[in-house]
């Protein structure tokens, strides 16, 4: 990611005077320059995990061909899914004591068309560094699994997203209410002109990130997000600029109009009833010591926190304690493909209806035609986003991008594409983050499997 970027939302590797959010395609802040926030627990009485049904896995068995590349792909799967994996490993160290990737230490990608896997590929490994970072000996090293889970960073948006536009459905939230009347303490100037809309489109005017360290409380952390003032000379609705703060704020309407927290909404509401027991915020929470060990992915490990692997990367995510609605959420490659495929059909997957195909097909329009978008990193960049996701854009699609291609991205290294005109899902995700997220940019990568895709899929 460029160092530019860095030194806007970080202010710097050596100062630990604020945190600022805004993974994803936006980036995060430093990671690590301040304590972690309050824990949070998703526990019954008992002690025993709760909200994580059954797995309901996509899944699909096309013949194994010969690959272009020479041999045979792997059991089940397309022709092309060797080739994805060799694209991959490209990306990886060199050799087993070789200091620093390519593009990332490990990654797992899953590839759905027609709602049947045509790839599932792990590579690389989960765990390499520690603390320092330093390269861990082979022995203390963790191998990426196809159901390893990763920190979702900024893909979280889509979820948040999909969570508000439930409750529109339901009618208990208007997408052109003004945000100030679900959530009072959502003061400000100008800011009595946002929309719920607004928030999802990334057109509301507020700012990548919140400064919420120094603060005593949780309560206290939370009453800065919502003050958060516009970006100087901003008109709401005027201009495409990223926003964590945004979709933070949308995560806020959810607990709001539900009455629940927000890990809360999202395990009754979707994870739930879609059978995903891979996915949920603050993951050391629900899952087994062993799976702890064996299946989380580590992102940075040079934070003053330390290594970071099942604690959300992004700061101000970790410092209101890993659950809002910008970043925070960890799933595996298998559960975060059911995402896009649930979008893809139109709001329903397996008989389950999570949204209603009108609203989908909103969600999956673009929103923000006509206006300017405002990313001084990406200068080629539009503003095509429909509500909560990201539209035809090349930087990571590659060549997959269309009018109807969606997707997000996340700062740690997750991404999700779906295009609807190959009834393709792309769930790709790397731990480009670990142990150092200034050692590579992940677009290119994320770009040349959709190029690689487009080839391949018709």
């Amino acid at each position: 990611m460029p160092v530019a970027r860095r030194t806007l939302l970080g202010a710097g590797l050596a100062a630990a005077t604020s945190a600022l959010a805004g993974c994803g395609d936006k980036g995060s802040s430093a990671p690590g320059l301040a304590e972690s926030g309050d824990a949070v627990t998703a526990t019954d009485a008992a002690g025993n995990r709760v909200g994580f049904g059954s797995a309901a896995a996509p899944s699909g068995s096309p013949s194994a061909t010969a690959s272009p590349s020479g041999g045979a792909a792997p059991a089940g799967q397309a022709r092309y899914a060797q080739d994805v994996t060799a694209l991959l490993r490209k990306q990886l160290p060199a050799t087993g004591q070789t200091v620093q990737h390519k593009g990332f230490p490990g990654a797992v990608a899953v590839v759905l068309v027609d709602g049947k896997t045509t790839v599932h590929a792990a590579v690389g490994e989960a765990l390499r560094y520690g603390a320092g970072p330093k390269l861990l000996p082979p022995g203390q090293r963790v191998a990426m699994r196809p159901d390893s889970i990763f920190d979702l960073a900024s893909v979280t948006k889509v979820y948040t997203a999909i969570l508000l536009l439930q409750q529109v459905d339901k009618g208990r939230v208007a997408l052109d209410a003004p945000v100030r009347d679900l959530l009072p303490a959502f003061t400000g100037a100008g800011k009595e002109r946002i929309t719920v809309e607004m928030l999802l489109t990334h057109t509301s005017g507020l700012p990548v990130g919140a400064k919420v360290t120094g603060l005593p409380d949780n309560a206290a952390r939370w009453n800065a997000v919502l003050t958060t003032g516009l970006v100087s000379g901003a008109v709401p609705g005027d201009t495409f600029r990223y926003s964590s703060v945004g979709l933070m704020v949308a995560g806020r309407i959810v607990e709001k109009v539900t009455g629940q927290r927000l890990d809360q909404a999202l395990k009754s509401n979707l994870t739930g009833p879609l059978g995903l027991r891979d996915t949920g915020f603050n993951p050391n929470t629900w899952l087994s010591g062993g799976a702890r060990a064996s299946r989380l992915v580590a992102t940075d490990a040079r934070s003053s926190r330390g290594l970071l692997r099942g604690t959300v990367h992004d700061d101000v995510a970790n410092h209101l304690g890993g659950v809002a609605g910008h970043a925070g959420i960890f799933a595996s490659a298998t559960d975060l493909a059911v995402i896009g495929q649930m979008l893809l059909n139109g709001g329903t997957y397996q008989g389950r209806r999570i949204l209603a195909a009108a609203t989908v097909r909103r969600m999956l329009s673009n929103q923000n035609a006509g206006i300017p978008a405002v990313d001084p990193e990406r200068p080629n960049r539009t503003a095509a986003h429909g509500l909560g996701v990201v539209l035809d854009q090349r930087w990571f699609m590659g060549r997959l991008a269309a009018a109807r291609t969606f997707g997000h991205t996340g700062f740690a290294g997750p991404s999700l594409l779906v295009d609807p005109g190959r009834r393709l899902v792309l769930a790709l995700l790397t731990n480009r983050a670990h142990p150092n997220w200034s050692w590579a940019n992940p677009d290119p990568v994320r770009a040349a499997v959709g190029d690689l895709l487009a080839r391949e899929v018709n």
